[in-house]
């Protein structure tokens, strides 16, 4: 369904809607995001190729401005059609000048039909455009973003989703995805028509990657919930830095486990492996684990304070900056996102957020006050699996990462009342002290203030 035909559909629903005890309802609404960043010497910001030297981002500080719509339709029977577009305008403070001009480019966000408890609730269905984020299984070592190189503006993919609930604990999900390295629905200037949002191709079109599989959910125990997953990521040839990269295939099995031994204390532990091929017939193998506690309080009268302490290792590969190495580092499917760190995000070596090769400690702490308030703060060390060489330093110690996070309301809407405009925004701060890993010793900093207005 294109977005014309989408529209007229809302346009007639809302007529129905306005019909005596009609069973349709429409809702729409609209959000702005404005945020600053400022950051500077981030190493390994990527941009020069596997094989160039490991370059180091320099002072930037910009404005960015996102603007979306959205509109609904629902059905009394379960179903909804829900569509949303997004802008992204950004002004350079320094380096000075537009980024992204206003209008730049409007995208299609998502465009998505889905229906809950088909067939006396056996099935459930979403077909379309829809966020990662937060929304595939609660998998987020491998699903977070499918615009990596789209700066957070979005993080959208094209999936078909299916859940087949065998049981209130045990259900099997199927997807089909696709991400696009240029978006084949926006509009906009001839300059942002090839924009990557891929994070890969470097401005080179059609760096396209898409995946199949499977995740089974259950419960071994009341205590013990797991998940076990089969998949299967397929990505297009591209060039970076000169170099031809081949197209691949990679099948992944794994699971995840997570015992909640008292109410306040649960584990977190994962194991998946990786085997493939490229398109020169090389063999492709990666690995990755997550083992973490977490404890919070289960005192909801009040402020909750939680802290959990985890590492997080991702295989990788001695040979990767040679032309025919890299193919053992684990691949991060589609898991290029924010999780671990605003700053690193900058500095991978493969592509924007491209996790591997990586070593993680990580410590965190804080206290939520309420919806959209709270205080948090993580520290760790991070190491390199192997010394692959793309730092350019001589040692596999990356550095010692920590952020410093605070979120707060300014208005907060009434629900229950029926109202939605509220105010919210977030101050974040994050460090770099970069280890022998790198060639430099500078550390590395990010600044962002942001408020969004949801209305």
């Amino acid at each position: 369904m294109n977005a014309k035909l989408c529209l007229l559909v809302l346009a007639a629903a809302a007529v129905a809607a306005h019909a005596e005890e009609s069973p349709f309802s429409v809702d729409f609404g609209a959000d702005l995001r404005v945020r600053q960043e400022i950051m500077d010497n981030v190493p390994g910001l990527p941009g020069g190729g596997l094989l160039s030297r490991v370059p180091h981002g320099s002072y930037k500080n910009h404005m960015r401005f996102r603007p979306r719509v959205w509109g609904e339709i629902s059905h009394a029977d379960g179903w909804r059609i829900y569509t949303r577009v997004a802008d992204e305008f950004r002004w350079n403070v320094k380096p000075r000048g537009r980024a992204y001009a206003f209008p730049d480019e409007m995208v299609l966000d998502n465009l998505f039909f889905e229906s809950k408890g088909l067939f006396d609730g056996f099935l459930d269905l979403k077909i379309g455009r829809q966020d990662l984020y937060r929304n595939m299984y609660g998998l987020d070592h491998l699903f977070i973003d499918g615009t990596p190189g789209d700066g957070s503006r979005t993080v959208f993919a094209d999936v078909v989703k299916a859940t087949l609930n065998f049981g209130e604990e045990d259900k099997l999900d199927l997807f089909i995805l696709h991400d696009w390295d240029e978006n084949p629905v926006r509009w906009g200037t001839h300059r942002s028509r090839h924009r990557s949002l891929s994070g890969l191709g470097g401005g080179t079109p059609d760096m396209d990657d898409w995946g199949w599989g499977g995740v089974y959910s259950g419960k071994a125990a009341t205590w013990l919930p797991y998940q076990v997953f089969a998949m299967q990521k397929l990505t297009e040839p591209y060039r970076r830095g000169g170099v031809k990269q081949p197209r691949t295939r990679r099948e992944l099995l794994g699971f995840k486990l997570v015992p909640q031994l008292t109410d306040e204390i649960s584990l977190q532990l994962e194991a998946m492996g990786q085997v493939g091929r490229d398109g020169e017939g090389a063999w492709l193998t990666g690995w990755s684990t997550f083992s973490g506690i977490n404890w919070k309080s289960s005192d909801k009268s009040g402020p909750r304070p939680f802290a959990s302490a985890a590492v997080h290792v991702m295989s990788g590969d001695k040979d990767a900056a040679k032309e025919n190495g890299g193919h053992h580092a684990w691949d991060p499917m589609w898991s290029r996102g924010v999780n671990d760190s605003e700053l690193m995000l900058y500095g991978t070596h493969y592509g924007v957020a491209w996790w591997s090769n990586m070593v993680f400690l990580r410590f965190e702490s804080g206290v939520e006050f309420g919806r959209h308030h709270a205080l948090s703060a993580m520290a760790g060390p991070m190491f390199a699996a192997v010394d692959d060489g793309l730092g350019g330093g001589d040692g596999n110690f990356k550095g010692f990462l920590s952020h410093l996070r605070y979120d707060f309301p300014l208005l907060l809407a009434d629900k229950d009342a029926g109202r939605r405009f509220e105010i919210v925004g977030h101050l974040f701060a994050e460090l770099f002290n970069p280890g022998d890993y790198y060639e430099t010793d500078k550390p590395a900093w990010f600044l962002r203030w942001q408020l969004e207005f949801k209305f």
